[in-house]
């Protein structure tokens, strides 16, 4: 129907948002858990979870715009290809597309007359989404993605720092953990839900991690940390 949403239209930016808001709340629990075992005062703890705000979000952003502009560089290549293929052999390109269709399951005389109409039609999208498989819901949009990551960590490192500014030191561990590990929850649950799979297996496999991550950073906090 024409305006349906299906799940795959949320895959620009969903996959983005979900990797940064996971890493923002994992890592900045994660950092403050581990400077608060090293015995750290209240003013190192803000400043290493700000710090890791900060540099975290720039680093997911940065990331993201550089890889997703690799794939942005080779999907612009592969259609210049095909664009410099469909002026030079129009009739070997005209094949490609036959054979595609019979593959698919078309007669030969059906899959020669699809393959005229699309390429009247619109030869270069018609081999960018069947013999590329380019889609415009899928195609690579950097600058997306970056702003995606980027905004996602800062909001999933939001709840940790305030958590440092105002929780007393002695409880911070216990409250942090356990907050971000039912944040953490509904993250996955609901990324699970947007992407339209069960949310158990999404729930479990965040939370999990979250936790590991949280101990292991205590635990190098409380080896190597220092009394002030």
């Amino acid at each position: 129907m024409p305006g349906e949403l299906h799940y795959t239209h949320h895959m620009g930016w969903l996959r983005a948002a979900v990797l940064g808001a996971n890493d923002g709340l994992i890592s900045t629990s994660s950092l403050v858990v581990g400077v608060v075992a090293a015995q750290a005062t209240r003013e190192a703890v803000l400043v290493a979870a700000v710090a890791g705000l900060v540099a975290g979000s720039l680093s997911m952003a940065a990331g993201e715009y550089v890889s997703v502009s690799s794939q942005a560089d080779s999907e612009a290549a592969d259609l210049e290809r095909e664009r410099r293929e469909l002026l030079e052999t129009p009739d070997a390109e005209r094949d490609e597309l036959i054979d595609i269709y019979i593959r698919r399951g078309l007669t030969a005389a059906t899959a020669a007359d699809v393959a005229d109409q699309l390429t009247a039609h619109d030869a270069l999208g018609a081999h960018a989404r069947d013999e590329l498989g380019m889609h415009e819901v899928t195609r690579a949009r950097p600058l997306q993605a970056a702003l995606s990551s980027a905004g996602a960590f800062a909001i999933g490192a939001t709840p940790p720092l305030l958590l440092a500014a105002l929780v007393p030191l002695a409880t911070l561990p216990a409250v942090i953990g356990t907050s971000t590990l039912a944040l953490l929850a509904l993250l996955g649950a609901s990324a699970a839900r947007l992407g339209g799979a069960r949310p158990g297996r999404g729930t479990l496999r965040v939370t999990f991690w979250g936790g590991v991550a949280m101990a292991v950073t205590a635990l190098v906090g409380r080896l190597f940390g220092t009394v002030a």
